[in-house]
């Protein structure tokens, strides 16, 4: 199983989870999420995928979503709105974001790693 994984190498929740695919010898695709930040094409798919809320998305703990004071506007805009911002700007998206092109798991959350890609 190939992974794509969008991290930021500095954030460690994300190292928290690259480690964790690591000792499951789990192959990842790595994406810097700063760097390459996934499309808007690239972000619908893995909201729908996801099953979560768009706003799920969104790392509000980020200096820069306070900056662009995004806490009142997300949820007035419409998902196509949400999805330019989180395109225009990597940062803006919670990480890391990983997925095996059906499931797609956002942020770290152990117990979801291994119920999903714990299988190999």
């Amino acid at each position: 199983m190939m992974l794509t994984f969008y991290w930021y190498p500095k954030c460690s929740t994300c190292r928290k989870a690259k480690k964790w695919l690591e000792e499951h010898g789990i192959a990842v695709n790595d994406v810097h999420i700063a760097e390459h930040p996934p499309t808007k094409d690239e972000l619908r798919e893995l909201y729908q995928k996801s099953g979560l809320p768009l706003k799920k998305f969104f790392n509000t703990s980020g200096m820069r979503y306070r900056e662009l004071g995004l806490k009142d506007r997300i949820s007035t805009a419409t998902d196509d709105e949400l999805l330019e911002l989180l395109a225009s700007d990597g940062m803006l998206i919670k990480r890391p974001i990983a997925t095996d092109g059906t499931h797609v798991v956002v942020g770290f959350d152990e117990q979801a790693y291994e119920k999903i890609f714990g299988q190999v």
